[in-house]
């Protein structure tokens, strides 16, 4: 009899031990254990992160970060990290907020528009993704990858069309930059490049000119007029005379560093560079700035005229007078001037 309540006693411990075990096992993996308001929570996992710097930000939206410390060392995901973006909804529990975790990385929206420059499109890239604006430069002037795609120093602004993509955060320098050849290749498609032919324009050329196009007028309505116009001059061997082009040249010298050209002056068309279309006749080498889509088809889908000048329309801001004669053109040009010069711009 006394065996017996012995036998009892341990099998009803046994069961208490079970049931706190189940308990904590419960706890431990499917009781809600989020802290925050908010429907979603997101972590950033970088690609060289230990545990403790994922610990480090679950903290604060967890109610009770030691349980989720023996869950995710049971699960070996302390040893087991995976770069990315994940989310975490309220309510989870540790068990849900570990498999999120570890396979659910969410992509991005990365988004670009018309930077000047390889340098600034990297320090803008570098805002959205893992990847440092040292690491991006490096991967978008790598001589092997420039020469292998087909671009130069002076071309491969042209190979990033500003637009928004799809990424993962975690994106590498040189795996963002792959992913832009395609998109470039891709927005090159067949009607493209048979309009960049039938007008005798390389796509780098078509990208030189739609850049100038752009920094001329921001109107898209108003680019096909004005991509016209080169193409005119182009036909009949006319230099281009872009203002653009003259202030680009001009922002390469350290006499116009940290300098804004409000107004192109004779003494900026004596300068000397490939990109002084007053000077030297046909496209510039490379492009001046990244140009708009809009741009690149405006180039492509030019209108068909007969001007071959224009001037900034001083009674409507950000539009132009065109002209098809030298002296009609002078009168535009004369009016514009006195414009500025009434609102004090001088240079």
């Amino acid at each position: 009899m006394y065996i017996k309540k012995i036998l009892w006693a341990i099998a009803l411990i046994g069961l208490l031990v079970a049931a706190y075990f189940a308990y904590f096992v419960y706890g431990a993996m499917f009781k809600a254990n989020t802290a925050f308001n908010n429907n979603e929570a997101y972590i950033y996992v970088s690609s060289n992160a230990s545990y403790e710097d994922v610990r480090e930000q679950l903290e604060p939206l967890l109610i009770d970060i030691d349980g989720f410390d023996a869950l995710a060392t049971q699960k070996k995901y302390t040893t087991n990290l995976k770069a990315g973006k994940y989310v975490i909804k309220k309510g989870m529990s540790n068990n849900d907020i570990i498999n999120s975790i570890r396979i659910g990385n969410k992509p991005i929206k990365l988004s670009f528009n018309n930077q000047e420059s390889l340098e600034k499109l990297a320090g803008r890239v570098s805002q959205q993704i893992e990847a440092d604006s040292l690491s991006l430069i490096e991967a978008m002037t790598n001589d092997v990858f420039l020469k292998s795609s087909g671009f130069s120093d002076k071309t491969a602004l042209g190979m990033y069309i500003p637009n928004s993509y799809e990424v993962f955060w975690n994106t590498s320098g040189e795996a963002f930059r792959d992913r832009m050849l395609k998109e470039y290749n891709r927005f090159w498609n067949t009607d493209r490049n048979a309009k960049a032919k039938a007008i005798g324009l390389s796509r780098d050329e078509v990208m030189a000119l739609a850049s100038i196009v752009y920094e001329e007028s921001k109107q898209s309505v108003e680019q096909p007029r004005i991509a016209g116009v080169y193409l005119n001059r182009i036909r009949i061997g006319m230099p281009l005379q872009a203002d653009p082009t003259l202030k680009f040249a001009a922002y390469k010298l350290p006499k116009y560093k940290n300098t804004v050209i409000k107004r192109v002056l004779n003494i900026h068309k004596e300068i000397e560079s490939p990109y002084n279309t007053y000077k030297y006749a046909g496209l510039p080498p490379g492009l001046i700035a990244m140009p708009d889509i809009s741009a690149v088809d405006a180039v492509l889908n030019f209108e068909k005229h007969k001007y071959l000048y224009f001037a900034a329309n001083a009674k409507k801001p950000g539009f132009h007078k065109f002209a098809k004669t030298l002296s009609q053109h002078n009168v535009n040009a004369r009016e514009y001037q006195r414009y500025l010069s009434s609102q004090g711009i001088n240079r």
